[in-house]
């Protein structure tokens, strides 16, 4: 092929097939002005803020950046891996990424990016073409879909794809609350978590992130898919659906969020005679922020302060084998035909 082309011909790379991580995003460190840059980029996505620009500008600009950025700072100071000067999530998806692309071996490109942060998704989609990465799957790795998630992942790289003069097929990955190898393992999870465990709960806590109600009102389905993800678990499990709790963290702003709220559900349970709880939060494929200071400390402060007596966090799935298998099972699905 190669002596057929004109003089001066660009490079002709060898075809492959690429397979791009998606994840929220992370600041670059804990200091005010990188976290400042990481939620002015956030709280700017009219797919998780659906305030009117007008409104919310002065509000952002001039009130929540002014002083959220040190609080949030302070909180990742508590969870960041000082070893690698990272945040747990981009480690663990780092980690994620490397161990899917051996899985999957050297004709596919493993890769990942963040919605928000470093690597971004344009980096990687750039490089993953310049690579020779003809077809292309995005893996939003959010089991339940979201607007404010899955959608703005898919977004940020379509943004991406829509400046390339040659574009890749792309395909992107579905949410996989119901799938059965998700299902099965999420189970495996929470019940060996527990086993694991010197106390038995009266009851597991699964705690997503919430969204503000209205978003569930104008048709987003991640509230159901949320609560079927508990059904599921709890049916594969065999556990009565009392002992399987669903409740909704990280809310923000004086708006109704969905409930119940995980904070709120933590302070009253002592007080219903549950006072041993164990935790998990299946939204996340990667523990984060939002797990290892909000629920792993935090969420225990709360339980203890209000008369709990034990308390266990029930790590997300991560990089383990089983984790792993499960995120090749279903990218082996998503890529049936070029594979």
């Amino acid at each position: 092929m190669s002596g057929q082309l004109p003089a001066g011909h660009p490079e002709v790379k060898r075809q492959k097939i690429g397979v791009l991580l998606l994840n929220l995003g992370t600041p670059d460190g804990t200091d005010y002005w990188s976290v400042r840059r990481y939620l002015k980029e956030f709280l700017s996505d009219p797919r998780v803020i659906e305030t009117n620009k007008l409104l919310w500008w002065p509000i952002l600009n001039l009130v929540i950046l002014s002083f959220r950025p040190q609080k949030s700072g302070e909180n990742y100071a508590r969870i960041w891996d000082k070893e690698r000067n990272e945040s747990p999530l981009r480690v663990i998806t780092r980690q994620q990424t490397e161990a899917l692309q051996a899985r999957l071996g050297p004709d596919i490109l493993v890769d990942f990016g963040m919605r928000y942060g470093n690597p971004s998704t344009r980096s990687r989609l750039e490089a993953m073409q310049e690579a020779g990465c003809q077809k292309i799957l995005l893996v939003p790795l959010y089991p339940q879909y979201s607007a404010t998630t899955t959608a703005t992942a898919n977004d940020k790289a379509f943004e991406a794809l829509r400046d390339l003069r040659w574009q890749p097929a792309v395909r992107t990955m579905p949410a996989y609350f119901e799938e059965q190898v998700y299902v099965e393992t999420l189970a495996r999870s929470i019940k060996e978590g527990v086993e694991s465990l010197d106390f038995e709960p009266d009851v597991v806590l699964t705690s997503y992130h919430g969204m503000p109600k209205k978003y569930l009102m104008n048709g987003d389905p991640y509230h159901c898919q949320c609560y079927k993800t508990t059904r599921l678990v709890a049916e594969h499990l065999g556990w009565p659906r009392e002992k399987l709790m669903v409740t909704f963290q990280s809310r923000f702003g004086p708006t109704e969020w969905l409930q119940p709220y995980t904070d709120e559900t933590l302070k009253a349970l002592p007080g219903r005679g549950m006072k041993k709880v164990a935790i998990l939060a299946p939204a996340f494929s990667a523990d984060c922020i939002e797990t290892l200071e909000e629920i792993a400390i935090t969420g225990e402060e709360e339980f203890m302060h209000a008369g709990g007596e034990r308390y266990a966090y029930i790590p997300c799935l991560n990089a383990s084998e089983p984790g792993m298998d499960m995120i090749e099972t279903i990218v082996r699905k998503e890529l049936s035909g070029w594979i």
